[in-house]
């Protein structure tokens, strides 16, 4: 995408040739070699940081999307803070499983992807239109997963057409499931779903909801190695974020410490956790 007019200080013919309001279509026209599925990968095994466990949940006029902060690479734990949860645009947000450091860079396009298309068409995507896109990014990633480099994230936004949040779920293909009430994703999801389960219901309120994240990454966390919980001697927590028609809000540290030591003081009494009735 070089311009033989540099000196000249103009855009490069590639800026100013009709096209798309695609931006990954874009970058596959005039430089097909930066996009993340058409990578050259090395041979043999690549050790490389995965992240793990991401929950969700909707409640009346909203979603929470969280997750925990351990990278892990095999037996060995990677990193203890990584952050796992990013915004899409001001109505969605990102939680990542999988390859850390491609994730990360998958996630970065799709913000640039979806701004990109606003600029050019003047208006939003919608939701679904958003989930769409994001799982076109993670099929063209099959190539990397089939060697092991796998991104399988969680999509979580308000929809403002349907005035409530909305879960997707997708698979390494980028085959996208909505998911309704809630959602996990990751090493530790099959654990993190169990407790949701049992925990959920319509009817949450906005902290209700936030508290239920917490008490799954607390039970994935409780049962697989790769999923960190609350640390409280470093001051590490989950990252929880709130989605709803005033926008995307990500907890501050003090929102999510007190979250977390309320969480964890209540698993003194109860170590496994809040239970649920029987009937």
């Amino acid at each position: 995408m070089e311009a033989n007019n540099r000196g000249t200080g103009r855009l490069p013919a590639a800026f100013l040739t009709p096209g798309s309001s695609s931006f990954m279509d874009f970058l596959g026209a005039h430089s097909p070699e930066m996009l993340p599925g058409n990578r050259k990968l090395p041979e043999g095994v690549v050790e490389a940081p995965h992240g793990t466990t991401i929950v969700a949940a909707t409640f009346p006029g909203g979603v929470v999307l969280a997750g925990d902060r351990r990278a892990t690479m095999g037996n060995m734990i990677a990193q203890r803070d990584i952050e796992k949860v990013f915004p899409a645009d001001e109505y969605s947000a990102v939680g990542i499983a999988g390859t850390a450091g491609l994730a990360v860079e998958m996630v970065k396009l799709f913000q640039l992807e979806l701004e990109h298309f606003e600029k050019v068409e003047g208006t939003t995507l919608s939701l679904e239109g958003k989930a769409n896109r994001l799982s076109t990014m993670i099929r063209s990633n099959l190539g990397m997963a089939m060697q092991g480099l796998a991104v399988v994230p969680l999509f979580a936004g308000y929809d403002e057409a349907k005035e409530k949040g909305r879960i997707f779920s997708y698979d390494v293909t980028g085959g996208r499931s909505e998911e309704h009430g809630y959602a996990a994703t990751g090493s530790g999801s099959i654990f993190a779903r169990g407790s949701m389960k049992k925990l959920f219901r319509p009817d949450l309120t906005e902290e209700q909801a936030t508290t239920l994240v917490v008490q799954a990454l607390y039970d994935a966390a409780d049962d697989d190695s790769a999923t960190g919980g609350p640390d409280l001697y470093r001051h590490i927590y989950p990252i929880v974020t709130v989605i709803t028609d005033e926008g995307f809000r990500r907890l501050t540290d003090e929102e999510s410490q007190e979250l977390a030591r309320a969480v964890t003081n209540r698993r003194l009494e109860q170590p496994d956790g809040p239970r649920a009735a029987l009937l």
